[in-house]
Parts: structure tokens; C-alpha cells; sequence
């Protein structure tokens, strides 16, 4: 009987998750989404020699007393804000992904990234979007010249590794639009994308080169891709913002040799992206403390702390089941809140529509938001409005206490820093806080009826914990 040829096959991978089947399928069983298995061709596979053998071992593993340290170097990336979300600057040897909706403006902030750098090393942009006359246009309209920032208009990635050369840094733009040619699928799917992420932190450890990598995100805002492609990287930026506003927010969400909860800020001017570092003009409005429904509190984001204003909105509901709507808080945390101050202080929220919202379009996630939430809550149920400059800061309970948060010494210091005259925060806290007694008003609570109190905020309703 004849052996089988080995021809390639087909499958069906899912482009979100990379679940394989050997059929296609409307629904992923892995994650659930519908329409995104693609077929790919899979080569037969070569059989590897098997080895036999101590001989055959090229490493060995080593005692933690033998291991030696190694001092990874930062560069300065011209950015201010960029090497602050970066833990201090660009370590070399690193991969750094950076993510974003499109026309966010990742390819303009890489480029002025890139010429800065290229005044003292070898950098090449490798455009596999755009040709090298439209890099160079932008460059010009940036006003960036260098003759050490080397264009390449390339997508084959075994043709721009013969491209490397002495290059110390490289730009690829995007991830999605290179490939390899050891896989016949097309660029951009989940077998391309992992098989080149692998290739390039080959490239990057062993030469020690630094990678910026651009990928692109889907429509719910992650990374397309599978998630190798972040497991790989040592950095994962997203870049964050509307098209219609100049402010951009830069998040670190992965960052090996740095702070996770970094946010760096930026303002998209005719002459490229500056770094801001006044964030008042931007998290902070001009009518707080004139209008009901606001609250100040100091959020504390990698190794910065700032002041955020949250605003909110309560309106009678039209419908029979009111609406809850938060931008920038999560939901779930919001709709506890309410039934938080329902419970303990005697607020209805029953036959209201709340709507809150975080300026400058940044995203609170530490739990010290919780008690601004409420002050904002309360605010805007009894239509008295919180005093310009006080700040509110604490976590809460579903009993209605305080807990005392993080770093609570560090949130008032940003408070007398900014301006402000009273800081609401929670009792347990005050220890660690007693040496600001001079310089702003500091005023401990221990339930969230004690802070509504404190705001001047009484009506009818307020009951329960004081």
C-alpha cells in the first residue's frame, strides 16, 4: 500500500482567541464570538531528530547564587510622558507594543520617538502601511530630519531582518501587516501574528535591539490578535483619547521593568504631540464647585497622583426601570454605591436615572474612588454643590464604613500641591496624614453619613450612619 503524501491541510482558527477546528464554524466554542473563524493552509510538519543523550543538552540549569545580575539600561525618549509610562525611559533590548484606535496618533508619537532617538543611534522605521514618501511627509510636517532614521517600506519579516543591519531601535507599523514566510496563511492572522512576535524577541534578545511595535485593536477596544502577542512583549501600552479632542491618554497595562498603573498625557498640537504635564486644565473644570452633582479626589496612577473631577447627572426616569450610565468608573461599582447610600443613608435612587462621568476621559479603577462617587451622588440628590476646593478620597463598604486606602499621605501632599483647602479621608488614615495639619484642613470620617454631614449636604432623606 502507498505511504501518504503529505500535503497541506486546512483549518479553522478563531481570530480572537485561536481556537482550532478542523471545520468551519459560526460560533467560536472557545470564546463565544460569532463569525471569526478564517481558514488557514497548515504545512506538514518535519519531524525533529530526537536526541539521545547528555551530550545533546546545549543549557543547564544554575543555582540563584550563580546567576548574575544585569543593569538594563534606560534611554530618553524625548518624551517626557512617554518615559514616564515607561518606568523612566526606553530600556534597550525591550519590546514595547503600543495599541490604539486608528488615527489615534500611535504612528506620529512612534515617529517623533524615533527621530529623537536617531541623533545618537541607528534607528529603522519599518512602514508596512504606508510608504516611505508618506513616513517622510510626515516627518517634514513634524519638522524631524535625521539621516540615521532609516525608512523601509517592508511586510516580508525575514526580508527586513536582512535589513537590520547595526540598528539599535526599530519601529514595525503594524504587527498586523507583516509576515513570515515559514506559513502560508495571509499577514494579520492569529498563526502570523504569533509566529512573527515569536521571531522578533528572537531578534531582540539576541541582538539586543529595541522593538516599538504598533498593533492595531479591535472594536471592543483589546488588541487584535491572540494574546500571546501581549505575553511576549515586556511593555503594552494603549494609546487612548477621541479623534475629535486633542488630549491622548498613554496607559501602561504591562510593563516589565516598570509601574503597570502609569498614565502619561498628551495634547496633539499641528507640530506633533507635546507631553502635558499640568493636569488641571484637563481632569479639573471651571464651574465646580458653582454647579451640584461634582467631587474632587486624588487618584493615584503608577508612581503620579492627580486630581480628578467626577461629575454626575440624576434625572427623573422616563421609563420603568431607571438607567445607570457611568463613563470612566465601573458600572458594577456604581450601581453598589447607589444602593449603598439607598440603604444607609435614606437616598432614593429608585425612580432616578443616574449618569456619571470622570473628565478628561481617564479610567478610575482603585477603590478611593468610592467615597468621591458618593459625595458626587449625594451632591446632586439634595442640589447642594460640594465647595471648589475640597477633596474626597476613601474606599466603602457595603455597611457603609470607610476603610482607609493607600498612599493616603501622597493624595493629600497632591491636594495642598494643587491648592486645595479641605480633604475628607478615612479615619484610619489620619495617622500617616497628621503632619499636613498646618497646611490644609483635614477632616476624618468613619461613615459615609459622617461625610455627607461634613459637605453640608443634609436633606430629608439623610438617615442612618452618622
Amino acid at each position: 500500500m502507498p505511504a501518504k503524501s503529505k500535503t497541506p491541510t486546512t483549518q479553522f482558527v478563531c481570530s480572537e482567541c485561536g481556537y482550532t477546528t478542523p471545520k468551519w464554524l459560526g460560533k467560536c466554542p472557545d470564546c463565544g464570538n460569532f463569525n471569526t473563524m478564517h481558514e488557514e493552509v497548515v504545512r506538514a510538519e518535519v519531524s525533529a531528530p530526537v536526541r539521545t543523550g547528555v551530550s545533546q543538552m546545549k543549557t543547564r540549569a544554575l543555582p540563584l547564587s550563580q546567576i548574575g545580575y544585569e543593569k538594563f539600561e534606560r534611554v530618553k525618549s524625548g518624551v517626557p510622558e512617554f518615559d514616564t509610562v515607561l518606568g523612566g525611559g526606553i530600556v534597550r533590548g525591550s519590546l514595547v507594543l503600543l495599541g490604539g484606535d486608528p488615527g489615534i496618533g500611535k504612528s506620529t508619537l512612534l515617529t517623533q520617538v524615533s527621530a529623537h532617538l536617531s541623533t545618537t543611534a541607528k534607528v529603522l522605521y519599518v512602514s508596512a502601511e504606508e510608504s516611505c514618501s508618506q513616513v517622510k511627509m510626515r516627518c517634514e510636517r513634524l519638522g524631524l530630519t535625521s539621516d540615521n532614521l532609516l525608512l523601509l517600506n517592508e511586510t516580508c519579516l525575514e526580508d527586513m531582518e536582512t535589513s537590520l543591519d547595526d540598528a539599535e531601535f526599530v519601529v514595525i507599523d503594524s504587527v498586523q501587516a507583516i509576515y513570515t514566510e515559514t506559513l502560508s496563511s495571509a499577514a494579520g492572522s492569529v498563526a502570523q501574528v504569533r509566529e512573527c512576535a515569536s521571531k522578533i524577541m528572537r531578534i531582540a534578545k539576541s541582538r539586543n535591539v529595541t522593538f516599538f511595535i504598533i498593533g492595531h485593536v479591535t472594536k471592543e477596544g483589546s488588541l487584535a490578535g491572540p494574546k500571546v502577542l501581549e505575553h511576549i512583549m515586556d511593555t503594552v501600552l494603549y494609546f487612548e483619547g477621541q479623534q475629535e479632542d486633542n488630549f491622548r491618554i498613554l496607559r501602561a497595562v504591562k510593563n516589565r521593568f516598570g509601574s503597570a498603573q502609569e498614565v502619561g498625557v498628551f495634547e496633539m498640537t499641528d507640530t506633533g504631540i507635546e507631553s502635558v504635564t499640568d493636569y488641571s486644565g484637563l481632569f479639573l473644570s471651571d464651574t465646580r464647585g458653582v454647579a451640584a452633582g461634582s467631587a474632587v479626589t486624588p487618584s493615584e496612577s503608577g508612581n503620579r497622583c492627580m486630581n480628578v473631577e467626577l461629575q454626575t447627572l440624576i434625572t427623573k426616569t422616563a421609563y420603568g426601570m431607571p438607567r445607570r450610565m457611568s463613563l470612566g468608573v465601573d458600572y458594577n461599582k456604581l450601581v453598589v454605591l447607589i444602593a449603598v447610600l439607598e440603604k444607609r443613608c435614606g437616598i432614593p435612587f429608585f425612580n432616578a436615572d443616574v449618569y456619571i462621568n470622570a473628565m478628561g476621559g481617564i479610567k478610575l479603577a482603585e477603590p478611593s474612588v468610592d467615597l468621591a462617587i458618593c459625595a458626587a451622588l449625594a451632591s446632586a440628590a439634595s442640589d447642594i454643590p460640594i465647595e471648589k476646593y475640597t477633596a474626597v478620597f476613601g474606599e466603602v463598604g457595603l455597611t457603609g464604613e470607610i476603610r482607609p486606602v493607600h498612599y493616603a499621605d501622597k493624595r493629600v501632599n497632591e491636594c495642598i500641591k494643587t491648592g486645595f483647602k479641605r480633604v475628607i479621608l478615612p479615619e484610619k488614615n489620619m495617622k500617616t496624614c497628621q503632619r499636613f495639619q498646618g497646611k490644609i484642613e483635614l477632616i476624618p470620617v468613619r461613615y459615609v453619613g459622617q461625610m455627607i454631614k461634613a459637605l453640608n449636604l443634609q436633606t430629608q432623606f439623610i438617615g442612618g450612619n452618622d
